[in-house]
């Protein structure tokens, strides 16, 4: 795949823990606006991969560039300001703030007025105004004021979507976002999902392959910390290996 233009590629990535090889030279290329799912049955390296991407986990070879530039050795924070977002399997929320106090802690968090210690983060109207507006986009107006503890589990993994979305990130790592939900939260995330901004690189991680393939232009697919195949989708979904060895598909 053309890299000259991705806005991520991984090269030879490994991570390797102890004698555990949780993440075996991947190479996986990210276009700008790209639709991309990573698959593979549990243990296949997957979240593994994503906190060597975002700077949770240092990468013990390979590289890893971010439009254009070199960020293996970056630190997450730093990877942030550059433009990964991501969120978890398990929601990163801080519950005893509101939905709104949340949201505008995100979106202080890559601004210089971080720093500005005596002054109250609602004084920045800006900042209040990004607050307000992904509120209404994700539709969480109504919790503004909401500790964020006592939101269903649903609306906990649509504030999490929100939040990675504060930055304006140019790529964004999404760790399972139905994990949990029921069949109507789950209908909901995937209509938010669709709306993303076209302009955003995004990789998800879903085992649910019904959602995966609905939602990526290209599939990436883990096994043993490897990549066992990667292309268009439906060849991903033609291949044998892949049938035999994760989709349990009955193959003739």
């Amino acid at each position: 795949m053309e890299t000259s233009s991705a806005c991520l590629v991984l090269e030879g990535v490994s991570r390797h823990f102890g004698g555990l090889k949780a993440v075996d030279n991947v190479n996986l290329t990210l276009q700008p606006g790209e639709r991309h799912a990573l698959i593979g049955p549990n243990g296949a390296g997957k979240t593994t991969l994503f906190n060597v991407i975002s700077g949770e986990l240092r990468a013990d070879a390979g590289t890893i560039t971010l439009n254009g530039a070199d960020v293996t050795r970056l630190a997450a924070h730093q990877r942030a300001a550059r433009g990964i977002a991501r969120t978890f399997q398990i929601t990163k929320l801080f519950p005893n703030l509101t939905v709104i106090e949340n949201m505008l802690v995100a979106c202080e968090a890559l601004d210089r007025r971080r720093f500005t210690m005596h002054r109250p983060l609602s004084s920045c109207a800006d900042l209040v105004e990004r607050a307000t507006n992904l509120l209404d986009e994700y539709r969480l107006s109504p919790f503004r004021r909401e500790l964020a503890r006592n939101l269903s589990y649903g609306d906990q993994r649509k504030l999490e979507v929100a939040l990675s979305m504060a930055g304006r990130p140019r790529v964004l790592l999404l760790d399972e976002p139905m994990a949990g939900l029921s069949s109507g939260e789950r209908d909901v995330m995937q209509a938010l999902l669709r709306q993303l901004d076209p302009s955003i690189a995004v990789l998800l991680i879903e085992h649910d392959i019904d959602v995966a393939f609905g939602f990526a232009e290209r599939i990436t697919v883990l096994y043993q910390g490897r990549v066992l195949t990667e292309g268009p989708k439906e060849m991903v979904s033609a291949n044998r290996s892949v049938q035999e060895s994760y989709l349990g598909l009955l193959v003739e």
